[in-house]
């Protein structure tokens, strides 16, 4: 592409997004004004073609795995996205647009046990994405602060943040809640009269459920589940919001004395001054979750008296724990949990595997310094000093090997010899100016 070509392509980026940004607002400024008001023209709004461009631009972005249909990315670009989109306007404009079947893709979890994800086909991600534009302002009108998952605007961080000051003023009774199976069973009707609290556009809400029925595609077999909503479409994190929202609601309005809520999607802590009223919000949660047709995993929610020497918890990949400061204060530390460094190590053996060795040790460093750079960008927000030491050495201990094996000799000595002499690489180094105030003071 010529450099006028790209100048091009950017200002009409720009300009979608001006488009697409000046609807949200004034959707959320409507919806704003107007707790009670439901909306009923929504739909003629999604095969938009600025809102359509939008969401191609995002998946496009993503670089997402084909769907059923086998599409790819590539194969839309080669065929022309302009066709591609104006066919998918078209559609939605005359009714003839059908969800295709998500394709299921089964992944192990940390803890033991497997997760279930749904692979949307890339037209169906397009569309989904549109929707989102289109119905996120709306609800997020609504939305409580005590919501950080999957929001404009807000972040793990923020939500880390939140627990760092309420166990600092005293609510040092958590409980660590894990709502069991939550996507797969989200029931519809509960998810449908939750979305016409805010949406009376009976062709939105067909086009909601549409994604719901599709069937899922599962080793050769086309399966229909009567609940859930497909954890990987794009559209699944609004839905879990909207629900959960509920829970929000309830909790604020009628529990918020017994302790504050932090909740990132469906992973979720109450914070509680007494272990009176940690245990009396375990049943007020569990009560509000059954109105919801949902229920806590008995197993992994847990009751923790951070008070207790050595007792934590863990949220959003960081464990939690007061410690004391070289002045005999107690303060909330927090470092990557130990499932999250090993997941680290783990990756970072990926990267230096023998099966790279063909590569240049330039490429293989850049690629490792990606991930470092993303992985320390997250976990730099906490007292992770130690663990960041402990991972430079082992990162670099595994580079030394990798040029060691490279230059067919064996043993560590000669391969930091050899990363010596390659310096210029960069090689990411994750300790510098990365820690908070009590860093320096925390146990870790």
């Amino acid at each position: 592409m010529t450099e006028k070509g790209k100048v091009g392509e950017c200002l009409m980026a720009n300009d979608t997004l001006d488009k697409t940004r000046e609807l949200q607002r004034k959707l959320y400024l409507a919806a704003k004004r107007s707790p009670s008001r439901r909306f009923h023209a929504l739909y003629d709004k999604v095969h938009r073609r600025d809102l359509l461009q939008r969401g191609w631009d995002e998946v496009r972005r993503n670089r997402g795995a084909p769907g059923v249909d086998g599409v790819t990315i590539d194969d839309i670009e080669q065929r022309g996205v302009e066709g591609f989109l104006d066919g998918l306007a078209a559609e939605l404009r005359d009714g003839t647009y059908r969800p295709l079947p998500v394709r299921r893709v089964t992944i192990p979890k940390p803890q033991g046990g497997e997760r279930h994800l749904g692979v949307p086909a890339l037209r169906d991600r397009v569309v989904q994405a549109a929707a989102r534009a289109v119905l996120e302002p709306v609800f997020e009108a609504d939305f409580l602060d005590c919501s950080f998952g999957f929001r404009p605007g807000r972040s793990a961080h923020q939500a880390l943040e939140v627990i760092r000051t309420e166990v600092n003023r005293g609510r040092v009774w958590v409980v660590d809640a894990d709502i069991a199976s939550f996507f797969d069973e989200i029931r519809w009707d509960v998810l449908d009269a939750a979305l016409r609290e805010r949406i009376s556009d009976r062709r939105m809400l067909k086009l909601l459920k549409g994604w719901l029925t599709a069937g899922v595609l599962a080793d050769g077999s086309l399966l229909h589940p009567e609940a859930g909503t497909p954890q990987g479409g794009v559209i699944s994190p609004l839905m879990a919001n909207v629900v959960l929202h509920r829970l929000d609601r309830a909790w604020q309005q009628h529990h918020e004395r017994l302790g504050v809520m932090i909740r990132f999607a469906d992973d979720l802590v109450l914070l509680c001054p007494t272990e009176e009223r940690a245990r009396a919000a375990l049943v007020a949660l569990t009560t509000i979750l059954a109105e919801l047709g949902l229920a806590l995993n008995e197993a992994k929610t847990t009751v923790v008296d951070l008070r207790e020497q050595g007792e934590g918890f863990i949220f959003l990949g960081f464990h939690h724990r007061r410690v004391r400061s070289r002045k005999g204060r107690w303060f909330c530390a927090r470092w990557p949990s130990d499932r999250a460094v090993h997941k680290a190590r783990e990756t970072i053996r990926a990267h230096t595997d023998r099966r790279w060795l063909l590569l240049p040790v330039e490429d293989v460093v850049t690629r490792l310094n990606r991930f470092l750079a993303g992985w320390g960008a997250y976990f730099r927000q906490g007292n992770s000093t130690r663990v960041f030491h402990d991972l430079d050495r082992f990162t670099r201990e595994r580079v030394a090997r990798f040029i060691s094996h490279k230059h067919g000799h064996r043993g560590n000595g000669y391969g930091f010899i050899v990363l010596a002499e390659h310096d210029y690489l960069g090689l990411h180094r994750l300790v510098g100016s990365v820690v908070t105030a009590g860093s320096r003071t925390a146990a870790r």
